[in-house]
C-alpha cells in the first residue's frame, strides 16, 4: 500500500505539476504583495530578514553540537557520572533557546511599551547579531549554549513586531496585516535552511586577501546570519518610525511582566486571558501533531525523507496563499471573532480527520484544512487581543501571548510523542482535534465580551 503513494510523489509528472502550480502561486503572491501598504511592507521586510537569519543557523545546530561534543559528554558529579548523548545535547540547545525566549518575550513587550517599539527591535537585533557571531566562532559546547541563550533572549520580539503592526494599522485591518506579517516569516522559514547550506559550502572555499589565503570554515553561516541582522538594524533604523501612541499622563500604570502572566492564569474569563489561552492551546495542538506527522505518514503511506518535503511544502504554500489572498477578504465578510471560530473548526477537523485518510487525495483534503485553520485562527486572535488591550500595555500582552504559545510549542510535542509511542499512532491527532474544538467553546461569546472590554481599555489608557 505504501509503494503506490511513494511512487506517485517521486514521479516526474508529479514534480512538473507541482512546479507549475508553484510558479502560478508565486505570480499571484507577487500581484497581491503590490497592495501591501508601505509601512507594513517595511515591517514585513524586517520580520522576513529576522526569520531568515534564525533559520540559517537552526538546522545546523545538531551538526555543530556533534563537531564540538563528539559522542556526548560525561558529567563529573560525585558518585554519579551521567552521560549526555549528542541527541540530548541537541535537544537541550533547542530548549535553552526556547526558555530564554519565553522569559524575554514579556520583558521585551514591556520595554517596547515604555521606550518604544523601534528601540526594542534595534536592541534585540543587536543581541541576535552577537549571538550569531558567538555561534560561528564557538570552540566549545559552552559557547554554543551561550549563543543560543543570547539568541533566545534577543528573539523574544515577535510580540513587539505584532504590537508594532497593531500600532501602525487601523483595528479593522489588523488581522489582514498580521496575516501578511506571518506570511513573510513563513517565507523566511522556507529560504533560511537553503542559505545555511550554501554558506557552509562557501565557507569551505579559500578566500585570498592581500596575497593571504584563508577559509572562513564553519563560521560562515553564523557570520551570514549576523550580517543579515546588521542589515536589518540599518533597515529598521532608516525606514521604521515609531508608531506607538503616546500614553496619556493619567493613563493606568502598566502591569509588570509577572503580573500580566499571573493575570492570564487567574482571570481566565477576561477577554485578554481567554484569547491568549485560545492561541496557546491551538498553537500547541498544531505543533504537537506536526512533530509526529512524518512518522504517521511513514507508517500509513510509506512516505520517506525523500518525499516528506512535499507535504510540508504543500502546507506552507496553502498557509502563505491563505494569509495573503483570502484572510483579508474573509475578515471583511465575517469579522475576526467569527472567522477565528471558523478557523478553529477547520483546524480541529483537519487534525482529527488525518487518521481516517486511507488514500493520498483524502489525506490532502484533511491536511489542507490545517494551514487554512491556522491562517484564519492565529492572526484573528492576535488582532482581537490588540483591540482589548490599551496601547500602554499592548506590547506586554503580545509578549505574554508569545510566552504562552511558546510554552505550548515546547510541551505539546513531548505529550504527542509519548502518546504516539504508547497509546497508538492515531491518538495524538484525535486528542489535538478535541483540544482545538475546546477553543471554539472558549470563543463563542467573544464578540460581546471584546466590545465591552475595548471600551474599558480605552478609558484606562486615557
Amino acid at each position: 500500500m505504501g509503494a503506490g503513494p511513494t511512487a506517485i510523489l517521486e514521479s516526474l509528472t508529479f514534480k512538473l505539476i507541482a512546479g507549475a502550480v508553484g510558479l502560478g502561486l508565486l505570480y499571484m503572491l507577487w500581484f497581491e504583495l503590490r497592495k501591501v501598504p508601505a509601512k507594513l511592507a517595511v515591517l514585513m521586510g524586517a520580520a522576513f530578514i529576522d526569520m531568515l537569519g534564525n533559520l540559517i543557523v537552526f538546522p545546523l545546530l545538531p551538526f555543530y553540537a556533534k563537531r564540538l561534543g563528539g559522542s556526548g559528554i560525561t558529567l563529573a558529579i560525585p558518585f554519579w557520572h551521567p552521560h549526555i548523548g549528542i541527541g540530548q545535547i541537541s535537544a537541550l540547545l533547542v530548549t535553552s533557546f526556547t526558555i530564554a525566549q519565553l522569559v524575554s518575550a514579556p520583558v521585551w513587550g514591556r520595554f517596547s511599551d515604555r521606550f518604544g517599539r523601534r528601540p526594542a527591535l534595534l536592541v534585540a537585533l543587536g543581541a541576535s547579531a552577537m549571538a550569531y557571531i558567538i555561534f560561528g566562532f564557538a570552540t566549545s559546547l559552552t559557547l554554543l549554549f551561550l549563543s543560543r541563550i543570547v539568541q533566545g533572549a534577543g528573539g523574544g520580539t515577535v510580540g513587539v513586531i505584532q504590537a508594532y503592526v497593531a500600532d501602525a494599522t487601523e483595528p479593522e485591518n489588523r488581522a489582514r496585516s498580521l496575516g501578511w506579517l506571518s506570511a513573510s516569516t513563513n517565507l523566511g522559514v522556507a529560504l533560511g535552511p537553503v542559505l545555511g547550506s550554501v554558506a557552509i559550502v562557501l565557507g569551505e572555499r579559500p578566500v585570498t586577501v592581500g596575497g593571504v589565503s584563508f577559509a572562513v570554515g564553519p563560521a560562515a553561516p553564523g557570520l551570514l546570519a549576523a550580517l543579515l541582522c546588521l542589515i536589518n538594524m540599518a533597515f529598521a533604523w532608516h525606514f521604521l518610525t515609531e508608531a506607538r501612541e503616546v500614553p496619556h499622563p493619567q493613563a493606568a500604570k502598566p502591569r509588570t511582566s509577572r503580573a500580566a502572566v499571573m493575570r492570564v492564569i487567574t482571570h481566565t474569563g477576561e477577554p485578554p486571558s481567554r484569547l491568549i489561552w485560545i492561541y496557546a492551546i491551538a498553537m500547541g495542538a498544531f505543533q504537537g501533531t506536526t512533530t509526529v506527522l512524518a512518522l504517521f505518514l511513514n507508517d500509513r503511506f510509506g512516505v520517506t525523507e525523500k518525499t516528506i518535503g512535499y507535504f510540508f511544502l504543500y502546507i506552507g504554500i496553502i498557509s502563505v496563499v491563505t494569509r495573503l489572498l483570502l484572510l483579508g477578504r474573509f475578515v471583511d465578510w465575517l469579522g475576526e471573532a467569527k472567522l477565528s471560530r471558523v478557523g478553529s473548526t477547520l483546524l480541529a477537523i483537519g487534525l482529527a480527520g488525518i487518521p481516517f485518510a486511507r488514500s493520498i487525495p483524502v489525506l490532502a483534503v484533511f491536511v489542507a484544512l490545517i494551514p487554512l485553520g491556522t491562517a484564519f485562527t492565529f492572526p484573528c486572535v492576535t488582532a482581537l487581543l490588540s483591540r482589548v488591550i490599551g496601547s500602554h500595555e499592548r506590547g506586554l500582552y503580545m509578549g505574554v501571548q508569545q510566552t504562552f504559545g511558546g510554552a505550548a510549542r515546547a510541551i505539546f510535542p513531548l505529550v504527542t510523542g509519548t502518546v504516539f509511542d504508547t497509546m497508538g499512532k492515531s491518538v495524538p491527532f484525535f486528542i489535538s482535534g478535541a483540544l482545538v474544538a475546546l477553543t471554539i467553546v472558549l470563543g463563542l461569546d467573544l464578540e460581546q465580551r471584546t466590545s465591552a472590554h475595548v471600551a474599558r481599555s480605552t478609558e484606562a489608557a486615557g
